[in-house]
């Protein structure tokens, strides 16, 4: 049987590919391809350009997004898998394009992004009526978080209600995503064309780092950062800037360079050939150099972290040997006397206890511990950080800094919320744990590994750090938690229809 028969997975033919394509024919060719409609095209033409000059830029900006943003928009819908790639694309760059200093509502894009593939979700369900994907429990505990959340509305401890439609988006509604994921994505090729996409985007992210590291910033990231005073006495440490790349903070670049370096690693012991081993291994390098840069301290542990996860998972000769080889590398570069600040820092991530903002965290923990014993619902949604000093400021919670993502759901979702996220991530772990154990393609199996090793990592960066709440990596934690699932049902089908093969030759 033809490998990619046995990896496709059929559609309903009323939703076909065809269908659409005889769509789009019938209103560009069929409809448009004759004089009539040449005399349309020329009129909509000079119609346009003579309300450009009569309105000036709102016509021609509102021309723009009739032109490019509807026709986005029915991509995104109609063509679900189109829609993955660009929300996994936008939410790499978002942050990127808002530094630039573009008047573009790049949070409200995010938004409409995932607004259009939920509507196009709902749309292929008249179609294709399957809630299969709804029961596992990792859908179910995502669908009782976000229950949680959207209760959190009513938390008669907020001090603000604004804050909590700010925060839920990022708390919540992006999880709506992994739905997204797990139903669309159902081919193996389209899972290597994403890998492909994300891999791309962070050599692209840590070459932008490596530019900022040795010749500097661009003029509109110093514009960006004399716009934003408080950023200097987070970034420049010991005269020496913490890079962000293309993303919001160094926090965030470091966190996505971890996960993409681990990606790079665990696709080393897939069925690949030996030149596309020696690619992955020198960007996982890359990837390790470009965190460095960022001076993340909680980032620096999780690579040895995922390392330790994957030789428990995967114990066998060769991956002994190579965690064993970076084991010795990481003792090194840990151990070795240098008087370079980026090394430096990596070093003091493994001695916690000689680091000032590590023990002034674990102090603010200790004093916050009373509140989240007495308000188990927590102090609502945006009620700490910097929503809370926008709108509850003088609010006991306001000046609290969280520093952490367990944290700040503890204080602001309350006992309740970070019992809910815990067992969320037992729950991803304990189900790709299994799913890694059960899945018999070589491939597929490697593919769940990787997406193990991801989630291991950002959940103990989460302690630190908030590793989940920002793009990229709120998305991407969403896709690898759908990709645990989907090499299952993949690997599953793929075996029912060999077996089907087989009993039909032998009928």
């Amino acid at each position: 049987m033809n490998t990619a028969d046995a990896n496709k997975i059929p559609r309903e033919a009323s939703y076909s590919l065809s269908v659409k394509q005889r769509v789009w024919k019938m209103i560009f060719i069929e409809k448009l391809k004759n004089p009539l409609g040449y005399i349309f095209l020329m009129l909509a033409t000079l119609g346009i350009s003579f309300l450009i000059a009569e309105l000036g830029p709102i016509m021609a900006v509102l021309t723009m997004v009739i032109m490019i943003g509807l026709p986005m928009a029915y991509a995104i819908i109609v063509f679900p898998e189109f829609g993955i790639i660009t929300i996994l694309v936008s939410a790499y760059l978002v942050m990127w394009v808002d530094k630039i200093g573009l008047s573009f509502p790049t949070g409200t894009l995010m938004d409409a992004l995932q607004v259009l593939l939920i509507l196009g979700f709902f749309l292929k369900q008249k179609y294709d009526k399957n809630w299969d994907f709804i029961s596992n429990p990792i859908s179910i505990i995502i669908l009782v978080w976000i229950g949680y959340s959207f209760l959190e509305a009513i938390n008669p401890q907020a001090e603000s209600k604004v804050a909590w439609i700010f925060t839920v988006r990022t708390v919540a509604v992006v999880m709506l995503t992994y739905f997204i994921f797990i139903y669309h994505i159902r081919t193996v090729s389209f899972i290597r064309l994403l890998f492909k996409i994300w891999i791309a985007l962070s050599v692209f992210a840590a070459l932008y780092s490596f530019k900022q590291e040795y010749f500097g910033f661009f003029g509109f990231e110093k514009q960006w950062l004399a716009n934003n005073p408080s950023a200097e006495g987070l970034y420049f440490i010991n005269n020496h800037w913490r890079k962000f790349s293309i993303f919001s903070d160094p926090v965030t670049s470091a966190y996505n360079m971890v996960i993409s370096s681990l990606l790079c690693i665990t696709l080393l012991f897939g069925p690949i050939s030996k030149g596309k081993k020696v690619l992955l291994g020198f960007l996982a390098v890359l990837f390790f150099m470009a965190m460095l840069h960022t001076g993340t301290r909680g980032a620096f542990v999780l690579i040895p972290a995922g390392l330790a996860m994957l030789l428990v998972l995967r114990l066998n000769k060769k991956t002994l040997l190579l965690t064993g080889i970076l084991a010795v590398a990481f003792i090194g570069l840990i151990k070795m006397p240098t008087s370079n600040e980026t090394l430096g820092r990596f070093q003091s991530a493994f001695y916690p206890s000689n680091d000032a903002s590590f023990n002034l965290r674990k102090m603010n923990q200790k004093r916050i511990q009373p509140y989240i014993q007495l308000h188990p619902m927590g102090g609502g949604l945006g009620s700490t950080g910097a929503w809370g000093e926008r709108f509850s400021p003088g609010s006991y919670l306001a000046s609290f800094p969280p520093d952490s993502g367990y944290v700040r759901v503890a204080v602001e979702m309350g006992s309740i919320g970070l019992l809910l996220m815990c067992t969320l991530i037992f729950i991803v772990l304990k189900t790709g744990i299994q799913n890694y154990f059960a899945i018999q393609d070589p491939e597929l199996k490697n593919y769940c590994l990787a997406m193990i090793l991801i989630v291991f990592a950002l959940n103990i960066g989460n302690y630190p750090q908030e590793a989940l709440v920002q793009y990229p990596t709120n998305i991407y934690f969403c896709l690898a938690m759908a990709l645990i699932n989907i090499t299952l049902k993949l690997d599953r089908e793929k075996n029912d229809n060999l077996l089907q093969t087989v009993n039909g030759k032998q009928a």
